[in-house]
């Protein structure tokens, strides 16, 4: 017998969902805007990577808005703000969240659903000095409130453009990335970005599905 019950609120707030008896916890994040206040020439300008953050944490609202922006939906048909070869979307987007990271949101380890704009907690605790150091001991990090794990699925892309799909796959998180970049800049915020990391131990610290490969770690946060 399969049980589903819900308790939601308010935009943002807790609810908790149970299937086949076995709770989930997740966060419904308030609904985007589609309207922004700063024009994409002027983030183009401004962008920029940023190593030192304050220490000052983000709320839902900014959290809801970078992920959509980085890879959430933009279309009913399904599709996404990021281009992806034949619509096969094979990245995953983790957030590790500190502690007094994002205001109202434990620290922890979330993977974020486009389909029903959601953070689901899949690891308690405040993770990103172990992520910092998987990323060669570049402490830097820990001093964003949160941070942006890019994670390939890439038989995805692969089952339907074989070898191939390994290239779309790294040139579709180039395009996430940037939407990423771009979308914090124009809530005044600021991102970094790191590629050099220890691929199995963060993958191990993050406790990822082995088919799961970290592509791409991007720290977010006000620049300090």
């Amino acid at each position: 017998m399969h049980i589903f019950w819900g308790c939601l609120m308010i935009t943002g707030s807790l609810f908790f969902a149970a299937v086949t008896g076995q709770a989930a916890e997740a966060v419904k994040l308030p609904e985007p805007s589609f309207q922004g206040q700063m024009s994409l020439e002027e983030t183009l300008k401004k962008r920029r990577t940023v190593r030192r953050f304050a220490n000052r944490e983000l709320d839902l609202a900014q959290v809801s808005q970078l992920l959509w922006g980085t890879d959430g939906l933009s279309d009913p048909r399904g599709l996404r703000t990021a281009p992806s070869a034949g619509a096969t979307y094979p990245l995953e987007l983790y957030l590790v969240v500190g502690e007094r990271g994002v205001k109202g949101l434990a620290p922890g380890l979330y993977h974020y659903s486009p389909a029903s704009h959601t953070l689901e907690l899949t690891r308690k605790g405040d993770l990103r000095a172990a992520v910092a150091r998987d990323c060669l001991h570049q402490t830097w990090m820990a001093e964003a409130p949160v941070m942006v794990v890019f994670a390939a699925e890439y038989r995805r892309c692969l089952a339907r453009y074989g070898d191939r799909g390994i290239r779309y796959t790294h040139m579709e998180v180039g395009h996430a990335g940037q939407n990423l970049f771009l979308q914090a800049e124009a809530l005044g915020l600021a991102c970094g970005i790191v590629g050099a990391f220890q691929d199995r131990t963060l993958q191990q610290t993050l406790q990822l599905p082995s088919s799961r490969e970290p592509l791409l770690v991007m720290p977010v946060g006000y620049s300090h």
